[in-house]
């Protein structure tokens, strides 16, 4: 049975968290004298001389309308990187518990756990990219607090098979978190609505892909109540700035927007597909649910090198376990997108 006050840190049970100026005081007031800001205001504007909401509920609100979520199960972190760093100090005991992660994945599970010094078990991915349920059951221990799941993948762009999310959840006691940074670019149901379900999941989903914010460092956290409650425990007091709240206010207001930009980008990443399968030193483009394309390439090294002399950047993914000789490619601008294909088709040439 899934318990989640056995898998809570005893330090972070005993906790007692920061109560800023603004957690102390809600309602309306003329005068504020309690957090020692500048009163006399800002370079930049009258308003960023005052601490942002710490609780950002005017965001979790129109998220909660969006998603279909109820307010008290989302969490806003840092990015979604800070909401990995949560799970990890309030879950994890440093030095004796540890997590599993199933490479090819994001690389910052095993960062974060590094820098918690919580240990890591690897079941990587089967060849087709899919689970491996029968080493990742193996490999569970008494102290195995937490496993990684991304769907859609990073770096292959895959989603794992839905029924063997589901085995994970239903025979693990431990908190399963699945990732769905890319989850608008695919046709797969995200797990959101399964919450109510299964209290050991956490869904995390971020605005810096499909919604375009990647520089405003906003990520989500989806749980039970009872676990987002020990995030904000956890949390510095203010950690989404008053720029970014602004900003994020504005965007969710475009939902159409975003949809177009979501098609668009699928309808290029589907042609950028076809157009390298046609090339003479493709060897291999993988299925993607992503805003990206995973290619293995012939000499995929040297071609990462020429392309940079051309100006362009892509992810060298070559020394990743399972994805030997493979460039995970952006989808860009229909320009980005030409002048790619064309910096390529001149690479063949040369090598011909």
């Amino acid at each position: 049975m899934f318990n989640l006050q056995s898998l809570i840190r005893d330090n972070i049970k005993n906790l007692v968290a920061y109560s800023s100026a603004r957690d102390e005081f809600s309602g309306e007031a003329k005068v504020f004298l309690d957090a020692n800001e500048n009163s006399l205001g800002s370079p930049l504007t009258k308003w960023y001389n005052r601490y942002p909401d710490p609780h950002q509920l005017a965001i979790k609100q129109k998220l909660a309308f969006i998603k279909s979520i109820p307010v008290e199960h989302i969490f806003l972190g840092n990015g979604s990187d800070e909401c990995i760093d949560l799970l990890f100090r309030s879950f994890c005991n440093p030095g004796k518990d540890n997590v599993v992660i199933c490479p090819p994945t994001y690389g910052m599970y095993q960062v974060s756990a590094n820098i918690n010094d919580v240990g890591i078990k690897k079941v990587p991915l089967t060849e087709d990219f899919q689970l491996d349920l029968i080493h990742l059951e193996n490999v569970v221990d008494a102290n195995t607090k937490i496993i990684w799941l991304c769907s859609p993948n990073n770096p292959t762009g895959n989603s794992l098979n839905r029924a063997d999310i589901e085995m994970v959840l239903n025979n693990f006691n431990g908190l399963v978190v699945i990732d769905e940074a890319y989850i608008n670019f695919s046709k797969q149901k995200s797990f959101l609505q399964e919450l109510a379900d299964y209290p050991n999941l956490v869904v995390l989903q971020t605005l810096s892909k499909a919604w375009g914010l990647a520089g405003l460092r906003l990520g989500m956290a989806f749980a039970s109540a009872a676990i987002i409650e020990v995030l904000n425990k956890v949390k510095p007091p203010y950690n989404i700035s008053q720029a970014t709240q602004e900003l994020v206010l504005k965007a969710l207001d475009e939902v159409g927007q975003v949809n177009d930009m979501i098609k668009l980008l699928v309808d290029m990443r589907d042609a950028l597909a076809d157009v390298f399968r046609s090339m003479p030193t493709v060897e291999k483009v993988y299925p993607s649910d992503g805003n990206f394309i995973l290619v293995k390439i012939k000499d995929a090294r040297k071609l990462y090198e020429f392309l940079i002399t051309k100006g362009i950047v892509l992810r060298d993914r070559s020394n990743v376990q399972l994805c030997e000789d493979c460039l995970r490619i952006t989808v860009g601008s229909e320009k980005d997108n030409t002048i790619l294909i064309d910096a390529m088709q001149a690479w063949y040439q040369i090598n011909a």
